[in-house]
């Protein structure tokens, strides 16, 4: 048996608000929207899952346990560009072999972006 993925859920207080601004940043579409409490993002035409946002009342405190790996052609470019949208830069990490920066999201939930290979 083999499986895929094919919907990435964040829990979050502003589902549409989220949303709105994820679809922004991977070039996505607001496809479906239930009332606010439960939307999603279809991927742009280059791939990827559907990103869902559910509101729940009570979110997870503390870091994320799941977060989305993002590749860019120019890193630093998108990271200033992604700050510029309400991100929040929480780290930057260098190894011999791979850089990365870590950002969060309006509501807080952790991502990363490195350079596309």
């Amino acid at each position: 048996m083999t499986m895929s993925v094919a919907m990435v859920t964040f829990d979050c207080l502003d589902a549409r608000a989220l949303a709105t601004w994820w679809a922004r940043q991977t070039g996505g579409q607001v496809t479906a929207d239930y009332d606010g409490w439960f939307v999603t993002v279809a991927p742009p035409p280059s791939g990827g899952p559907v990103l869902a946002f559910q509101k729940v009342a009570d979110p997870t405190p503390g870091k994320n346990k799941l977060h989305l790996d993002l590749e860019a052609d120019d890193r630093d470019l998108e990271v200033e560009r992604l700050l510029g949208e309400g991100a929040l830069e929480v780290a930057r990490h260098e190894t011999a072999a791979h850089t990365w920066a870590v950002l969060s999201d309006p509501e807080g939930n952790q991502f990363c972006v490195s350079q596309r290979r």
